[in-house]
C-alpha cells in the first residue's frame, strides 16, 4: 500500500471540559476519497478544523507526507497543500470571480515593501482557465460571486483549490441546500479528484452521496471513529447501526 499523505495519531480535543474528539487515529492515502459521516456532535467538524488549521488539537500528532506538522492557522495547512471548501464557503459575494479565485494569493505586477499593483490581467486569464478545467461555464471572470448559484460557487471554490495545486481537498457538506442538478455537478467534481491526483475528504449527512463518490467510509460517533471500511465492504445498514 502507498504511504499515507495524512496521518493523525491519538488526536484529542477538549472544549471547556467537553471531550469532543477522543483519540482519533486515521490515515488518508494519496488519490483516495474518504467519506466522513456522523451525526451532529460526532466529532467530524472538530477533526476537519484541526486538519484545516483553524483549531489545534489538545493532544495527539499530525503527519503530512511523513513529516510531523503543527498548523498554527489555515495558512499553514494551505501552504502544505490542504484546501478546505466549506458548506458556506469563504468567498466574498461583492467581489469578482477572479478576485475570489486569488484572495490571499493576489499576484502583483511590481511592488515595494509588500505593496504593489494587482496583476488583474493574469488573474482574469488564469481564472478563466481554472473554471474551464472543472467544466464550469461562467460568462466572465469579472462577474460578482454574489450573482452565482450555490453550485456555481462551490465550483469556483473547487477550481481555486485545483488551480493552486492542492494535494488534499476537504469538502464540508458541499451538496447541502443545492438543487438536484447542482448537486450532480458537485458530485461529479468530487468523483474527478482521483484522476487529478488529489486526495479528497468528503463530509456529508447524505450517505447515498458518500457511497456514490468515495472509496472509503469513516463513521464517527460521540467523538470516536466507530467504522473505517472500503465502500465495497460495508453497506447503509451497517453504517446506520454504528452512528
Amino acid at each position: 500500500m502507498t504511504a499515507p499523505i495524512i496521518q493523525v495519531k491519538n488526536l484529542h480535543k477538549w472544549y471547556s471540559g467537553v471531550h469532543a474528539l477522543k483519540g482519533a487515529t486515521l490515515d488518508f492515502r494519496p488519490n483516495e476519497t474518504v467519506g466522513l459521516v456522523g451525526d451532529n456532535g460526532a466529532g467530524k467538524s472538530t477533526l476537519i478544523n484541526i486538519l484545516s488549521g483553524t483549531q489545534a488539537p489538545s493532544e495527539g500528532e499530525i503527519y503530512f507526507e511523513g513529516r510531523k506538522v503543527s498548523f498554527k492557522g489555515p495558512r499553514d495547512a494551505m501552504d502544505e497543500g490542504i484546501e478546505t471548501i466549506y458548506q458556506y464557503n469563504s468567498m466574498v459575494p461583492t467581489m469578482s470571480i477572479a478576485r475570489n479565485m486569488f484572495i490571499g494569493r493576489e499576484p502583483i505586477k511590481y511592488g515595494i515593501g509588500g505593496i504593489g499593483i494587482l496583476d488583474t490581467k493574469r488573474m482574469a486569464e488564469e481564472s478563466v482557465q481554472a473554471i474551464a478545467d472543472v467544466d464550469l461555464h461562467l460568462r466572465s471572470p469579472d462577474a460578482l460571486v454574489g450573482e452565482l448559484s450555490g453550485g456555481q460557487r462551490q465550483g469556483v471554490a473547487i477550481a481555486r483549490a485545483m488551480h493552486f495545486k492542492s494535494k488534499v481537498m476537504i469538502l464540508d457538506e458541499p451538496t447541502n441546500h443545492l438543487a438536484v442538478k447542482e448537486t450532480r455537478k458537485v458530485i461529479g467534481f468530487v468523483q474527478s479528484l482521483k484522476s487529478l491526483g488529489i486526495t479528497g475528504i468528503f463530509i456529508s449527512h447524505n450517505i447515498h452521496h458518500v457511497f456514490e463518490c468515495c472509496d472509503r467510509i469513516v463513521a464517527m460517533a460521540r467523538g470516536e471513529i466507530v467504522l473505517d471500511k472500503p465502500v465495497g465492504e460495508t453497506n447503509m445498514d451497517e453504517i446506520l447501526d454504528v452512528l
